[in-house]
């Protein structure tokens, strides 16, 4: 031991992409950063690979890599905490671009497993390449295997215990979207995790995934309570949540922020074939907001496994409870409903 921290995995890959993306030009950067925020925002799918160059891709990769990385790690380690014990033995990424989801896999589950990176954007495979090479970059990433891919009908994956697919549904036609979907769901060999933008469109294509994903015959792990039907109603609301992602200097030149940090929304849905991991199950509560702090009580929105969506109020009678509230946060997982009752009406005005 020398005293020395090890750094954190966020902070690994913003080093990695300080040092793989110094001296490129910021203007064209930039203005590349601008034509994917263009497409990002917009919603006609292409089913063609968004990244046509190198430039393309390092813009990708300091303008969405460390939102991606954050979103992901973040649901990782929900579904960790639902499979205790667990930790995949191998990994397949699909449509994994530059590779954010390897490097939250590692994060979250830390050590050598094979690992395939699948996608049809030759460029952002190439840069995952680099990256996965480079200083900082975890020891299993060295050996990880970046495999060109078109993701359309008739997709044929290899198995892995261990399959992602985030951030890439809504690139696709909705009968491409199925077909990779479906894919997933023959060949994971024990979980599944797709993740995408926290939107109403986002959550709606995390719905389908879901519906297709049970239909198959695979378990919810997380975050729902349950493998029913969701209890959200489409078009009034949505199910997300948020990454509290730091920026580095260059994250902030190229975005054109003063914070140094930001809030990545997402939605996800993590499922297993069975038999399920030893001691997996899905949590029977899930807080679904932010909670809020009244005086003398806290108000949570939850999803559960038995009642659906719910509004519970713990107050201050209930130390134990209301301590807990209070230190509650959106997305945690809970065994049983906190408090007891509906909301109070809120009279602080």
């Amino acid at each position: 031991m020398n005293g020395t921290t090890a750094p954190a995995p966020a902070d690994r890959l913003r080093a990695a992409l300080d040092a793989l993306l110094d001296g490129l030009p910021e203007r064209s950067t930039a203005a590349a950063v601008e034509r994917l925020i263009h497409h990002y925002r917009g919603r006609t799918p292409t089913d063609a690979p968004i990244l046509r160059d190198r430039a393309d891709a390092a813009a990708y990769a300091a303008y969405r890599m460390p939102a991606t990385f954050g979103a992901v790690s973040a649901a990782l380690r929900a579904l960790a905490a639902r499979t205790p014990g667990w930790a995949p033995a191998s990994h397949l990424d699909v449509g994994g671009g530059t590779g954010a989801a390897v490097w939250a896999a590692d994060a979250v589950w830390p050590g050598g497993r094979p690992v395939t990176v699948l996608d049809w954007a030759g460029p952002a495979l190439d840069l995952g390449r680099e990256l996965s090479r480079g200083p900082g970059a975890p020891p299993a990433l060295r050996a990880s295997e970046w495999r060109r891919a078109r993701l359309a009908p008739g997709l044929d994956l290899p198995a892995a215990e261990l399959v992602t697919v985030s951030y890439v549904l809504g690139e696709l036609t909705a009968e491409t979207r199925d077909a990779v979907v479906d894919a997933v769901a023959r060949t994971a060999g024990r979980v599944a995790v797709f993740v995408e933008p926290g939107t109403p469109e986002g959550f709606a294509r995390i719905r389908r995934v879901r519906e297709r994903l049970t239909g198959a015959g695979m378990t919810l792990l997380a975050p729902c309570p349950h493998d029913g039907e969701c209890p959200i109603v489409p078009g009034a609301d949505w199910c997300h949540f948020a990454a509290r992602i730091g920026r580095s200097a260059l994250h902030r030149r190229i975005k054109g922020g003063e914070l140094g940090h930001e809030d990545e929304k997402y939605s996800w849905a993590a499922a297993a074939r069975p038999p399920l991991p030893a001691g997996a199950s899905p949590a029977p509560v899930r807080i679904v907001r932010r909670p809020r702090v009244r005086k003398g009580l806290v108000l949570l929105d939850l999803c559960t496994r038995d009642d659906g969506l719910r509004e519970r109020t713990v107050t201050r009678r209930d130390r134990e409870a209301y301590r807990a509230a209070r230190r509650a946060t959106w997305g945690d997982a809970a065994e049983s409903p906190p408090g007891a009752g509906d909301a109070a009406p809120d009279t602080d005005g």
